[in-house]
Parts: C-alpha cells; sequence; structure tokens
C-alpha cells in the first residue's frame, strides 16, 4: 500500500527537479531526459519530476531517485490535463515512477481528478500528490486523500492568471490551510526563492525550466541583452521623476545616462495622497508634450520617491510625515494608467545607488553605499553586485539609525534617528536659527571662510559618522557615496567625515574605503529615476515577474513547464 511516509527523508527540504521537455525541442526525447536526470542528481536533486512512460522508463535506467511521474494529455476542450486518467497513471508506475501528480484543480476535478487521486492510492499502492493553483483546490484535494499538495498550476488557471511570480506568501497559506505536506513548484527561477519556499513551511521544491530548459535560459538572457541595446543606446528615452519632500525635479533622459531637458517645482506636500498623484500625473504630461515638441519617442517613466516601495507593484508600502498621506500609494498603477507608458517606481536613495551603478561612479564597484542628505536621509546600497531591498522592501532605512538615546524626536515617530542630526534642518540649527536662509547658504558660507557655518558642516559631519561607522562595520563597503543637497560643493562635509571615520571604524587603513561626491550632480534623483525604468525593462527577472497588467512584457500563459 502507498507510504508517502517512506520519501519524507530523502525529499523533505531538498530539491526535485523537472524534467521536460515541450514538442519541438532539441531535447524532447527519452535519452536527452535520462541525461538531464543523471546530471540534476549528480548536482544534488533529490528527486525527478517527469512526463510520459518513455521519458520515465529511461530515466529510471540512470538514477535511482524518486521520480514523480505525471502524463499531460490533451483533452476535448482542447487544453493539457496532467494524468488524466487511472491508465495513464498505471503506466507510469509501471515504467519506474515512485508517485504520480495530478491535475486537481477544479478544471482536473470535473474530469474526476479527486476519484482518481484515490484510486490510484488504493489500487496501485503509491502516493498520490495534487497539482492545485488555488487554496479551496488544496483543501479539497487534502480532504480527499492526496498525499501532498503542489502549487504547480498557480497563475495557469483562469482564476489564477493574475499571478505572473513565484509567491512564498501563497505557499504559507497553503501550509496553513492543509495538514499534509506542500511542495512549492512554478516560477521558481533562483535559490533564494527556493530557500523562501522552504521558509513559507515547504516540504520540498520542485524547480524545472530554470534548470532543465537550456532554450528557456537562453532566451532570457537573450532578451534581456537586446533589451538593453535597445533602450541603452542612443534611441532610448525615459521620463525620470524625482519626487522628494521640498521638491520635485524632472526631466527627459536618454538610456545612456544624457539629461536631455530639466525642471524642478515645489512638492505639494499638504495636499495629501491625492494632490501628490495629480501632481505627478501633471509632470508626466508635461514631459510627454516636451517629449513630443522634441520628436523624442519615450520608452518609459522612472519614479524615485521619498519612502519605501514595492518595485514589483509600484506602491509605497510606507513613507514618513515627510510626505503625509502617501503610505499605500498605488504610484504605477496610477500613472500607468494615466500615461499608457510603462512605470517603474523605486525608493529615491535606491534610485539613486542604480544611477551610480549605471551612469556614475559606482560602474565598476560591487559593495557600495549611497547616502542622500536632504530634507530627508535616505540610503541605498548594493551587496555582491545586487540592489539590497530586503524582504519586506525596507532595508536601507540608514536615516532612521539611531544614534542618540531618547534623542530629537524624528518624523518616522521614533527618536534620536541619524536623520534629525544630519539633514537639512539639523545643519540650520547647528548654524544657529537664523542666520541663514537655507541649507545651501550655510554650505556657501562655509566655503568662503566663514567659522560659524564651517563648525556648523563639521558638527553634522560628526553625527554622520556615528552612522555611517555602523553601515561600514555591517556591509564593508568598497565606496561610500554621499549624494543629495547637502552634499553638493560640501569639500567640509566631505573632509571630516573621513576624519570622523578614522577615528570610529575599525582597521580603518585595512579597508582602503574611498568617500565621495556623487558625481551626478543636482538632477542624479532624475538619474536614478530613469535608470531604474531603464533596469526595469531590460532586467529579465524584473520584468517577467511583473504584477501590473503585463505592461513589461508578455506573460507567457501557455500552461506550466513543471
Amino acid at each position: 500500500m502507498n507510504d508517502f511516509t517512506k520519501f519524507h527523508s530523502a525529499l523533505q527540504g531538498n530539491l526535485i527537479v523537472s524534467c521536460q521537455a515541450p514538442e519541438g525541442s532539441a531535447f524532447c526525447d527519452p535519452a536527452s531526459m535520462a541525461h538531464f536526470a543523471g546530471a540534476a542528481v549528480e548536482g544534488g536533486a533529490a528527486g525527478i519530476r517527469a512526463n510520459g512512460p518513455g521519458d520515465i522508463h529511461a530515466i529510471r535506467q540512470a538514477v535511482s531517485v524518486p521520480i514523480v511521474g505525471i502524463w499531460k494529455a490533451l483533452q476535448d476542450d482542447g487544453r493539457i490535463l496532467i494524468t488524466p486518467s487511472f491508465e495513464a497513471a498505471q503506466q507510469l508506475v509501471g515504467a519506474g515512477a515512485d508517485l504520480i501528480a495530478l491535475d486537481c484543480t477544479r478544471r482536473g476535478q470535473a474530469y474526476g481528478a479527486l476519484d482518481r487521486l484515490q484510486r490510484i492510492r488504493a489500487e496501485l499502492g503509491v502516493p498520490a500528490l495534487a497539482d492545485i493553483a488555488t487554496v479551496e483546490e488544496a483543501v479539497q484535494a487534502a480532504g480527499a486523500g492526496a498525499d501532498a499538495v503542489l502549487s504547480t498550476l498557480r497563475g495557469y488557471t483562469p482564476e489564477t492568471q493574475h499571478v505572473t511570480a513565484f509567491e512564498p506568501s501563497f505557499i504559507a497559506e497553503l501550509v496553513r490551510a492543509v495538514g499534509v505536506p506542500v511542495i512549492a513548484e512554478g516560477r521558481i527561477w533562483t535559490p533564494r526563492q527556493g530557500c523562501e519556499a522552504l521558509d513559507a513551511g515547504a516540504f520540498a521544491i520542485i524547480v524545472g525550466t530554470a534548470i532543465t530548459r537550456p532554450d528557456a535560459i537562453t532566451r532570457s538572457f537573450v532578451s534581456g541583452l537586446q533589451a538593453r541595446q535597445r533602450f541603452a543606446g542612443p534611441c532610448g528615452h525615459f521620463i525620470g521623476i524625482d519626487l522628494g519632500a521640498t521638491r520635485t525635479k524632472y526631466g527627459l533622459v536618454s538610456g545612456r545616462g544624457e539629461l536631455l531637458y530639466h525642471l524642478t517645482s515645489p512638492t505639494p506636500t499638504h495636499g495629501g495622497r491625492d494632490c501628490l498623484l495629480k501632481h505627478l500625473k501633471e509632470t508626466v504630461a508635461g514631459c510627454l508634450k516636451e517629449a513630443q515638441r522634441r520628436g523624442i519617442k519615450l520608452d518609459a517613466v522612472g519614479v524615485a520617491t521619498a519612502g519605501w516601495v514595492d518595485p514589483a507593484t509600484g506602491q509605497v508600502v510606507y513613507a514618513t510625515e515627510n510626505l503625509p498621506g502617501w503610505t499605500g500609494a498605488a504610484i504605477g498603477s496610477y500613472l500607468g494608467d494615466a500615461c499608457g507608458l510603462p512605470v517603474v517606481v523605486e525608493n529615491d536613495a535606491n534610485a539613486l545607488a542604480v544611477a551610480e551603478k549605471q551612469f556614475g561612479a559606482a560602474r565598476t564597484v560591487s559593495d557600495f553605499v549611497c547616502i542622500t542628505l536632504g530634507t530627508g536621509v535616505g540610503g541605498g546600497c548594493y551587496v555582491g553586485q545586487r540592489l539590497n531591498r530586503g524582504s519586506h522592501f525596507f532595508a536601507n532605512g540608514l536615516g532612521h539609525i539611531p544614534i542618540q538615546p531618547e534623542g530629537i524626536a524624528c518624523t518616522c515617530g521614533l527618536s534620536g534617528c541619524l536623520e534629525t542630526y544630519t539633514n537639512s534642518s539639523a545643519l540650520l540649527r547647528y548654524a544657529a536659527p537664523g542666520n541663514f536662509p537655507s541649507a545651501e547658504e550655510v554650505i556657501a558660507a562655509a566655503n568662503s571662510g566663514d567659522s560659524t557655518a564651517r563648525n556648523a558642516i563639521r558638527t553634522l559631519a560628526a553625527y554622520l559618522a556615528m552612522g555611517c561607522a555602523s553601515i561600514v562595520h555591517l556591509l564593508d563597503p568598497e565606496l561610500l557615496i554621499l549624494a543629495g543637497g547637502l552634499a553638493q560643493n560640501n569639500p567640509i562635509l566631505l573632509n571630516a567625515l573621513v576624519e570622523g571615520l578614522a577615528k570610529r571604524v575599525m582597521v580603518w587603513n585595512q579597508r582602503k574605503l574611498r568617500v565621495q561626491a556623487s558625481s551626478l550632480g543636482y538632477c542624479g534623483g532624475v538619474l536614478g529615476a530613469a535608470a531604474v525604468a531603464l533596469d526595469g525593462l531590460t532586467d529579465y527577472n524584473h520584468f517577467s515577474s511583473r504584477k501590473d497588467r503585463g505592461r513589461y512584457g508578455g506573460r507567457q500563459n501557455s500552461g506550466s513547464q513543471s
């Protein structure tokens, strides 16, 4: 009789590789699939998922690990169904399959999947695994006796076609809902996503296309490279908008980082979310008009905004009261509907880091940190050549590193944050209220030799060194870039910061950390917004996981390859 527990020790927490090839593929034959399976096992795969008795028989001769057998067959409704009959399952077991998976979605159930599942378990004596797309289907399959549920068909049914990316949260929801093992399958492209699945409670993971489809893997690289050549060349053009708490900078940018046109306007922070969205819409409209006047065809819109952003949806996850009511603003969908162009949204400091990587001082650097100093204080960093966003998009909140216990109240609701000691207001405070009308005036006076202004900048630099020392100890970057209004034309700040870090950072001399001002100038944020728009159009994994109605590339919906 069926006993799934005997496979637990082999499969739990491990990788199952789906070895399949579509009709017409150069690898669509049993011998090739056996080679793929053998290579997968050599690489550490704990199990194989395979299609059809011919492939399974060949694979069984090549490997001894458990095989999950399926049989994809065209039905009278013109669509493929996974293991549509008991006789199909019987042949799979006869060919060497240890476990059988079948479509237990709403459509599969209409074809008798739940009864077939029970019969497979009872008469063939092998575990039956349910491929599902929703929690309800998983619960029904588990109730019918499924030994495990697999997220294989999530995104491939009419009810779930809006899903275009792997969802760890869905795996966690399945784990809570059913009392049988949950195996994560579908749209897992990276080891990190596999780990996220296990962290969400998955029993094991199945990966297919990302490992065993050379044509698809090659196509993803070619597509990304061709897109970059197209958009980063002289023909690629973007609207870049840098929405700050005080001013909005915006303009037209080429794919090579050339600022073709730019303006600034006050940010209407006192009107709440609707007013800010209207402001962005009007800004985009003005840029579209200018592009038309110049005969420029635009490819996308990039928005760099204060606050933390989910780049997959273009929604502000959280913003402080520097932009009142901005938390939850759906910038991407709002502007996309208004202008008809792809819209990519990113935190402003993250966007600046992307611009430095694409166009600025960090082009050849793997690990660096950008700190923006202005009305607020933000940060963006690359770790191992990748922009660090964090699991909830709250990473790089450098302005909210606490440096003074029970210190000055911050707009984030905490106190003693780095931002309150190193922003524009802080600089004016150190220079004595009323002495200077703006932070820019303090910097100009310091550069002219004013001792009060110089001391104010050095005071700010001392506090900045406190926060930056923590960052350096944590991340050990190669380069620290200062940007924003307070960093422009401010060599006193730069020199004082280096002096402060040398006193606060251990093994300072061995690190050889470079500290410099951004080379992108006053409109660095505009370039940053354009840079994330360029990235959004050319990064295959980025646009293939979009949730905004396919604006970033067509979504293949011809059926799961798993």
